[in-house]
């Protein structure tokens, strides 16, 4: 086992595609991340492979604000305790939706439930929320970024760049020495994240309009997607499949495991 970075921050999104939240720690499940992209809300008449609204469709969304009710409650499983005492295989379960409430605060600063009529009335006709408690993720349950790769990408394509833009569940540190885009290297290979949690890496994660837009105000730098296009594939960040669940924390070291 080599230690090859820690881990910076964490981050989930509860409501598709609006801003994300920096907990102190996530809960890595084999359906994803608890708590993220918990709600969605979905497009009548779209496509049936993808029927979500998301910043690609309306760029303003990222400055909707979802928040927890109860904050603390609904970080974790309920059975956490049991989960982390047991050998790998418990199941972990979801708080019911009373616990795992969701408030959205709006740009004007009005806060709305997450399934009042007004909050799909700001957001467009013909919407409907969903609820899973699968991670609604567009490929892979978990995602990680280096911040090298931030950095990196940062001094190609000569503007600042806020690693926010990525949407990450996890920011790594990989360390002075390492280059940008390292995690590529990770694919195929199974990591060990915070005392218990095992992810395999498994996929290049392939980039859209989301990143172009400005995490605080959703403004458009067009300038950064065509960069990573062009010299990158489209690609930027890795895809992660959980084998072992179990709870990451800010400053986790991030070990390979083969």
């Amino acid at each position: 086992m080599t230690i090859i970075g820690t881990v910076d921050s964490v981050w989930r999104y509860p409501v598709k595609s609006m801003r994300g939240e920096e907990p102190e720690e996530l809960f890595l499940g084999y359906a994803g991340v608890y708590g993220d992209r918990l709600f969605a809300f979905t497009q009548a008449g779209g496509p049936a492979i993808f029927p979500y609204l998301t910043g690609r469709d309306r760029a303003d969304m990222l400055r909707y604000r979802p928040r927890f009710r109860d904050a603390g409650g609904a970080v974790r499983p309920p059975n956490i305790e049991q989960v982390e005492r047991a050998a790998p295989g418990l199941t972990p379960l979801y708080a019911d939706a009373a616990a795992l409430a969701v408030d959205v605060e709006t740009p004007t600063g009005e806060v709305l439930a997450v399934d009042d009529p007004r909050l799909r009335g700001q957001l467009g006709d013909g919407l409907t929320l969903i609820r899973s408690e699968r991670a609604l993720t567009d490929c892979r349950p978990v995602s990680l970024f280096a911040l090298q790769t931030v950095a990196a990408l940062a001094e190609e394509a000569g503007m600042l760049v806020d690693k926010r833009r990525f949407r990450a569940n996890i920011y790594a540190d990989l360390g002075a020495g390492a280059a940008g885009f390292a995690e590529d290297g990770l694919i195929g290979r199974r990591l060990r994240i915070g005392e218990r949690a095992v992810i395999a890496v498994v996929d290049r994660d392939p980039r859209c309009k989301m990143i172009t837009l400005d995490p605080d105000t959703a403004e458009a730098t067009p300038a950064l997607l065509a960069h990573v296009v062009r010299g990158h594939e489209g690609k930027a960040g890795v895809y992660g499949a959980v084998l072992v669940e179990g709870r990451v924390r800010r400053g986790d070291a991030i070990e390979v495991l083969d």
